[in-house]
């Protein structure tokens, strides 16, 4: 394997207090143009990123433990990646596929295909987010059924726009003060090994989730389950094995679609492209 080479020595390095002059004055501009409700975790300004540091902009380099809430995962700057940006952006900034389509878009979806789980038949829509994305498997799923139900579990993360809001578990710090939000979503138990009942398998643990959904949503109303395959903002939960399969093939025999939210999870963050892979007992999702 070729040695990498960064741009940026690899090491922390102070040469202002933090947050530096600079940051400082980048804060006071930030206030008085930036809505106050986008909140940033850090007081330091970035000027460029290599590897895993942060050279911020009175020229402290930082080590990058938060990789943009986990998401530079194709590296900060990596060459390979800004030089296929510099050959797309060469050709066009940008042209919506839905008007004049173009051959990266076709690519990529016969690159997901293809490291998708599952040997069956696929196709890829791409969206701006991962929000955007959970919404349209919704409306996906209940134009395919006919049915609006939706259900969702404990401790689930899916989104910050209304219906994914309303999807997500956790009121703090973001449902609160943002509500009503949309109906017909319906929250049941996760598989949660470290707290479900000592001895509790995913096979009891999914069946105690679907006799509720079939006693308090109806079978035939649900258009769609969806769940994140290994949970994140919920505090990283593994369901036990089984428990997955197990809402699958309920969700088969009942018409309802199953959807893997795997936008936290997925493209390699947990060591295999998708986390749903790691369920040994279900080889074909």
């Amino acid at each position: 394997m070729a040695e990498i080479e960064y741009t940026l020595e690899q090491k922390r390095d102070l040469k202002t207090s933090i947050p530096g002059p600079k940051s400082v004055e980048l804060a006071e501009r930030r206030s008085n143009a930036v809505a106050s409700g986008v909140a940033s975790s850090v007081p330091v300004y970035a000027d460029k990123l290599d590897g895993g540091v942060i050279l911020d902009a009175d020229g402290n380099q930082l080590i990058d433990l938060g990789s943009g809430i986990a998401v530079t995962s194709v590296g900060a700057s990596a060459p390979k990646v800004v030089e296929k940006v510099k050959e797309a952006v060469e050709k066009f900034t940008h042209t919506c596929f839905m008007v004049t389509p173009y051959e990266g878009y076709v690519a990529v979806g016969e690159k997901i295909a293809e490291l998708t789980p599952g040997s069956f038949d696929k196709r890829a829509a791409l969206f701006n987010s991962g929000s955007e994305a959970v919404e349209n498997a919704v409306k996906i799923a209940r134009t395919y059924t006919k049915r609006s139900a939706v259900v969702v579990f404990d401790h689930a993360y899916h989104g910050r726009t209304n219906l994914t809001l309303a999807m997500t578990s956790k009121v703090m710090p973001y449902k609160q003060g943002f509500g009503p939000f949309a109906s017909d979503v319906y929250r049941v138990p996760m598989s949660y090994p470290f707290r479900d009942a000592d001895g509790m398998t995913g096979q009891e643990a999914a069946e105690r989730a679907l006799l509720l959904i079939e006693k308090q949503v109806g079978a035939e109303n649900v258009a769609a389950v969806v769940i994140e395959p290994i949970q994140g903002e919920g505090g990283f939960i593994v369901p036990a094995e089984g428990f997955l399969p197990t809402l699958t093939k309920w969700c088969q025999d009942n018409g309802a679609v199953f959807v893997a939210d795997e936008v936290q999870a997925g493209i390699a963050r947990t060591g295999t492209w998708f986390s749903s892979e790691w369920e040994a007992s279900s080889p074909t999702w």
